[in-house]
């Protein structure tokens, strides 16, 4: 859908309220036309619609997995993605790392006065069409409006409910020697695609965001019944910053080798000029897995079937029970320490 589609489309008169103004979170008559004629119109659904200060729903037999997370990503559009549907797509892959599938969402505005309408009206219908893909619902949410120049725009803040159908315990504490380390797909593009438009850098190949939701590859993981001990999505820190913090959890040592470890080759140039390790810079749809090793396998063809993670590679193993330590065997043979990235090197990303 592109910018005209949303002008034409939407519902408050681009006319009439160019921008977002303070009286659109004043509680009066324009924020509650902002209410229905945006949100209420674009994520209209039975459990939404009663209009109730809180929603109330009926959940699956199970447990339940909750997660909650924030978006303050900068430039708000990017190729691949923008922050409606990375905001959609990162609280549902949050579930599913702990093997939920997941049900519903809420979804926290922060707007700043100014904001152009069709810009939030875009924003509002990829979140839509992101919900939709996933099988996931809206049902409650909050906007606030702050004064010009204290928001960056907008801001979402989402939280994610969803029920866990199976007995596995998915945690770093379940990672043992032995098991396989996998992604689920290649590394860095996310972050250089927004470095790209931020900085007006030029390369060879348009790098687009890796943004996506991956829950259903860890359902058909599940029900393939593949052994999986732990994962954990790849965002801010990169592969870097989730195998660190997975090895200090389980107090283990894992190798990996970099020959394995997949990365573009105009995703290595850009980190390359910026001097960015790519092993450092987030994703926002790739995972890594820790699989039993009798499983390594079948997960990886299970994976690769996916649309999502079809070019999921082994990367490594679990060693054994350690002081918490990352190594990387480089393309020569040589073994370093893979350590966390020290500082920020991309705000606003996610």
């Amino acid at each position: 859908m592109n910018i005209t589609d949303f002008t034409a489309a939407c519902p408050i008169p681009i006319s009439q309220y160019p921008q977002v103004l303070m009286a659109h979170g004043g509680g009066g008559k324009l924020m509650h036309r902002l209410l229905e004629d945006v949100f209420g119109r674009a994520f209209s659904n039975p459990i939404l619609d009663t209009r109730h200060d809180s929603a109330q729903f009926d959940v699956p037999l199970g447990r339940l997995a909750m997660t909650t997370d924030s978006y303050v990503v900068r430039p708000l559009f990017f190729p691949g993605g923008d922050i409606g549907s990375m905001a959609i797509h990162g609280t549902v892959n949050d579930l599913a790392m702990s093997g939920a599938r997941p049900l519903y969402l809420s979804c926290g505005f922060i707007i700043e006065e100014g904001l152009p309408m069709e810009t939030l009206w875009r924003v509002v219908c990829s979140m839509r069409d992101a919900a939709k893909k996933c099988g996931v619902q809206i049902i409650t949410g909050d906007t606030k409006v702050v004064d010009k120049g204290k928001g960056d725009g907008l801001f979402i803040n989402t939280t994610g409910i969803g029920v866990i159908e199976h007995e596995q315990k998915i945690s770093p504490q379940n990672v043992r020697p032995g098991d396989a380390v996998m992604v689920s797909g290649d590394l860095g593009r996310h972050g250089m695609a927004i470095m790209a438009v931020r900085e007006g850098l030029q390369f060879e190949s348009a790098i687009e965001s890796d943004s996506a939701p991956v829950h259903e590859a860890v359902l058909q993981l599940l029900k393939a019944g593949i052994e999986i001990h732990c994962l954990r999505d790849l965002t801010r820190g990169g592969l870097a910053s989730a195998l660190n913090e997975i090895a200090e959890a389980a107090g283990v040592k894992i190798a990996v080798e970099q020959k394995l470890i997949p990365v573009r080759e105009d995703v290595h140039a850009a980190c390359e000029m910026l001097g960015l390790d790519p092993l450092h810079v987030a994703n926002e749809g790739r995972f890594v897995a820790f699989i039993a090793a009798k499983d390594a396998a079948r997960a990886l063809q299970i994976m690769r079937a996916n649309a999502v993670p079809a070019t999921a590679v082994l990367i490594g193993k679990v060693v054994e029970k350690f002081a918490p330590l990352v190594t990387i065997k480089s393309e020569l043979g040589v073994s370093r320490i893979l350590d966390m990235p020290s500082g920020e090197q991309l705000p606003r990303i996610c």
